[in-house]
C-alpha cells in the first residue's frame, strides 16, 4: 500500500514538472530554505528572548506577532518540502534522516501549538511576563527545531 502511494506521488505531475525543468527543483529548494529561515528565525528570537528574560514591553508584542510568522515558514516549507520528496519518494521514506525530521517537525509543531494554548503563554502575550515553564518550553522548542534542521541536513548524507 505505502509502496503504491510512494509510486503515485512519483508520477504526480507536480513530480514530473520538477524533474523536467532544470530551474523549478532549485526554486523550489530556496523557497523551502527561505521558509525555514522564516520558522526558525522567528521561533529563535522569541525563545531567546523568553530565555534572555527581555523587557515586558518588548516581549509582549513579539509574541503576538511571531506565531503568524512562524505559521507561515511552517506552511510554506510544508508545501515546498512536500514538492521535494516527490521527486524521489522512495529514497527519502527509507531515510533515517528524513524520517527524524518528519518527527521532529511534528514534534515541534504540536509543542508549539499546546504551549499557545497554556496559561503561562496567554500571561505572556497580556503582560509580557514569562515564567520558568516558558522559559523551560523555549530551551526545548530550540533544540527541537534545530535538530530538525541538522536531521534535514543529514538527509543528502544518509542516502
Amino acid at each position: 500500500m505505502l509502496e503504491q502511494l510512494l509510486g503515485l506521488i512519483a508520477q504526480s505531475s507536480a513530480a514530473q514538472a520538477l524533474k523536467a525543468s532544470q530551474f523549478v527543483y532549485p526554486l523550489v529548494n530556496a523557497l523551502h530554505i527561505l521558509a525555514l529561515a522564516t520558522l526558525f528565525g522567528s521561533i529563535a528570537v522569541l525563545d531567546l528572548c523568553i530565555l534572555a528574560k527581555a523587557r515586558a514591553d518588548f516581549l509582549a508584542p513579539l509574541a503576538r506577532v511571531v506565531p503568524p510568522i512562524a505559521g507561515s515558514g511552517l506552511a510554506l516549507a510544508a508545501a515546498t518540502g512536500l514538492l521535494l520528496f516527490s521527486v524521489q519518494p522512495f529514497d527519502y521514506a527509507a531515510n533515517p534522516a528524513f524520517l527524524s525530521k518528519l518527527v521532529l517537525v511534528f514534534a515541534g509543531a504540536v509543542h508549539a501549538m499546546a504551549l499557545h494554548a497554556t496559561a503561562d503563554f496567554r500571561r505572556l502575550l497580556a503582560t509580557g511576563r514569562t515564567s520558568l515553564a516558558l522559559a523551560v518550553s523555549a530551551g526545548f522548542s530550540l533544540l527541537v527545531w534545530m535538530a530538525a534542521i541538522f536531521a534535514g541536513r543529514f538527509i543528502a548524507f544518509l542516502a
